[in-house]
């Protein structure tokens, strides 16, 4: 019996999708358990390049049974469109189902979405305006649409015309916009509703029996450890919990499913959005690293946006590995370092009373800290034909143990370029 959890230790975009297609090939369920559309996973394989914001990320796995789990945020939209891509472009047609307890995001928390950062202007949160807070707004006031819901009609009417009873006040008297139809929207979703038919089951017992065969099951996370709600660095967070411990509550799963822990790590810092970023850097520099970083450089699989980017950040991820509960770190874009002298490394804080800290401080500590670096020497070649460990330049290695020590977690696989076969086992 095996349960892996692998999510990200950072701001996300750490690389959490190459892994998850990568550990996919030996499981026999991937399950999306948080989070929607609002971030992508990038994955490069002998199909193409794809950027998958709503399915799991073992759809290219012809033996694996994907699923979208209740705890997710349901684009139906972006559900068949990227679909449609993996077909149009050769990849069989992946194994997929969705919890029947799954709730969907409505056009109007797009628009509402949408609105409010308008309104918020430069207050605003860098939200995807994918719909992501206003649907988990919803979710937790009692006003959400379950899967289930779309094949009763008269429920899901009812449940319709309660959704609009406040949304349509605040649409004129707010947002000065007209107020949505509810035929119309009843119309719409009707026409979802026929085309998700054939993907609804309930994948909780389907998990537990999978579970009680002993069959391996994968849990792909979303985002970072800083961007959850709880944990990270509100309010620039995202609406739904980053973290493994939520997995199996998203999932459907027991709690004492979970057997490992995998927390994607980047060699350096990236993030896609507002909210306070210690080691930051700008300029030249800034953008050498964003060109270099990855197939196409550092922008956001879902917004298109260029990251944000900065040196490694001792503190901030040895905190997202804690919170996480790790048990093993996959180090990503090793790779991209190649080009420095020497890599600068954040290793502490100097707070805004001048208290010097190597521990991530709480959200209202970190509009004025500063950063503290060190330096270590870079390899200055290119390290992206490595097959082990030992093949590896002297300072990558030496690179690779500093971040180990820094996190206090086992870093167990390595990866050195974008594809799936450049990834380095390191006694796992």
């Amino acid at each position: 019996m095996a349960v892996t959890v692998i999510v990200g230790a950072n701001w996300g975009d750490e690389g959490k999708g190459k892994m998850t297609d990568v550990l996919a090939a030996k499981s026999s369920y991937v399950v999306r358990y948080q989070g929607g559309s609002n971030a992508g996973h990038t994955i490069i394989n002998d199909y193409g390049k794809f950027a998958l914001h709503m399915l799991p990320s073992g759809v290219f796995y012809p033996n694996v049974m994907n699923v979208i789990g209740p705890g997710v945020a349901l684009d139906v939209e972006s559900f068949f469109k990227e679909r449609e891509e993996l077909l149009l472009k050769g990849v069989p047609e992946p194994k997929l189902c969705i919890s029947d307890r799954t709730q969907i995001v409505l056009p109007i928390h797009r628009l509402f979405d949408q609105l409010e950062e308008e309104r918020l202007g430069e207050r605003s949160f860098g939200s995807t305006k994918r719909g992501i807070a206003p649907f988990y707004s919803d979710k937790y006031a009692k006003l959400g649409i379950q899967v289930s819901d779309l094949f009763n009609e008269s429920r899901l009417r009812n449940r319709l015309e309660h959704i609009l009873e406040t949304k349509n006040i605040l649409l004129e008297h707010l947002y000065q916009h007209q107020p949505i139809q509810m035929d119309v929207m009843m119309d719409e979703i009707l026409n979802q509703a026929e085309k998700l038919r054939p993907f609804i089951r309930d994948t909780s017992r389907m998990l537990h029996d999978a579970l009680a065969k002993g069959e391996s099951i994968l849990l792909e996370g979303q985002l970072g450890a800083l961007r959850d709600p709880d944990h990270g660095i509100y309010p620039y967070s995202t609406s739904s919990s980053t973290l493994a411990g939520f997995a199996p509550v998203g999932a459907g799963l027991p709690t004492y499913a979970i057997t490992n822990i995998i927390a994607v790590v980047k060699a350096y810092s990236s993030c896609v959005g507002a909210g306070p970023f210690v080691s930051e850097m700008d300029g030249p520099d800034a953008e050498e690293l964003r060109r270099r970083g990855g197939d196409a450089g550092e922008y956001g699989v879902t917004t298109g946006r260029p990251r944000r980017v900065g040196w490694f950040d001792v503190a901030a991820t040895r905190y997202g590995c804690m919170v996480q509960g790790a048990n093993q770190v996959a180090l990503t874009n090793l790779d991209v370092l190649g080009y420095l002298d020497q890599i600068p490394v954040c290793v502490g804080y100097k707070l805004q009373d001048g208290t010097i800290t190597d521990q991530f401080p709480v959200s209202a500590q970190l509009d004025h800290v500063q950063p503290i670096f060190d330096y270590y020497p870079g390899w200055k070649c290119d390290i992206s034909a490595a097959k082990s460990f030992d093949e590896l330049p002297h300072n990558a290695q030496q690179y690779v143990d500093f971040v180990e020590s820094a996190v206090n977690v086992k870093v167990t696989y390595v990866s050195v370029g974008p594809k799936r076969e450049q990834l380095i086992a390191r006694d796992v």
